[in-house]
């Protein structure tokens, strides 16, 4: 059986993905496979894939679908590895980071997950320099549920490897979270094991206009039903009374991305939709308020007061 099975779904970009697969390559941990999982990208992107496809690189071929959760599954049904490691086409990892995860998940053997720090890069591969740490900078491991869905951890999906028989305990990417899936699938692994850290940066993440999570309304929605989701599964009345409350909250930031789009009907059809499981929070009253006044108050009046604001 291979070591470690490494998951790369891609959509064009080709120059990206050469660089994703090099740096899998170029590990100094030998034992694994690639596993692409191609979303109806373009010929360019195709003829590359069908060059370099052998023994150690399998591609499964989709019709495009826009959703990251069904492409990564679909490669991981073909993977024949121990563990899998995420790795998206525009991010690279450094040489050994597969070699440190590996040995550490050995080294810990009641760790069933692994993940590490990361770098942030632009398009052009430049590093952007952290302007401050903070909560999320903090790397802590064993049962880290808690901390994750406080957002007090950030985890990058290059920086993950996990066994195999915990992602299928976990049930996998779901299918149906279009938005903020991997951190869904990093709270459903925090529920089920323990994870060890590599506190180094092990891999880049690229920053770049070509991200499919700019579409705000489309992100609020997805992080509303997450929350949802995890009030029904979190081990704690605590934790799902604080699932219940960011549900709440995040209607608020669906209705003002409504309102930014003047579309100030689903205003109201966000917020009467989110009464049933908002109405027990007194600054949730407040925010809907502001979101259903805020189309009658004249733009001139609202620059005023933010300036205003600004000068204080």
């Amino acid at each position: 059986m291979t070591t470690v099975s490494v998951i790369i779904p891609t959509f064009n970009r080709t120059n990206f993905l050469k660089v994703a697969i090099e740096s899998v390559y170029s590990q100094t941990f030998t034992d694994w496979e690639i596993v692409v999982a191609d979303d109806g990208s373009g010929e360019e992107t195709r003829r590359y894939l069908r060059g370099i496809e052998g023994p150690r690189l399998r591609t499964v071929w989709l019709p495009h679908s826009g959703n990251p959760s069904l492409v990564r599954n679909a490669a991981v049904a073909v993977a024949g590895g121990r563990y899998l490691a995420f790795l998206d086409s525009d991010d690279a990892w450094f040489t050994e980071k597969l070699e440190k995860q590996i040995a550490a998940l050995r080294n810990f053997p009641h760790c069933r997950w692994s993940y590490t720090a990361c770098r942030h890069v632009d398009e052009g591969g430049i590093l952007i320099p952290k302007k401050r740490r903070s909560r999320a900078s903090i790397s802590p491991e064993g049962w880290i549920f808690d901390k994750l869905l406080k957002l007090e951890i950030g985890i990058a999906m290059p920086t993950v490897v996990t066994e195999r028989s915990l992602f299928d305990e976990a049930g996998g990417f779901d299918e149906q979270q279009r938005f903020g899936e991997f951190h869904d699938l990093c709270l459903r692994l925090a529920l089920k094991g323990e994870v060890v850290v590599v506190p180094e940066p092990l891999c880049s993440v690229r920053t770049h206009n070509e991200h499919y999570s700019s579409d705000k309304l489309a992100d609020h929605a997805d992080w509303m039903r997450l929350y949802q989701k995890m009030a029904g599964i979190a081990d704690s009345p605590r934790l799902r009374s604080h699932c219940a409350r960011m549900r709440a909250e995040t209607s608020l930031s669906l209705a003002a991305a409504h309102g930014e789009n003047r579309d100030y009907r689903k205003v109201g059809t966000t917020l009467w939709r989110a009464l049933p499981f908002s109405w027990r929070y007194p600054n949730w009253w407040w925010g809907a308020l502001k979101r259903i006044v805020r189309p009658s108050v004249p733009n001139a009046l609202v620059s005023a007061v933010r300036q205003r604001r600004k000068t204080e």
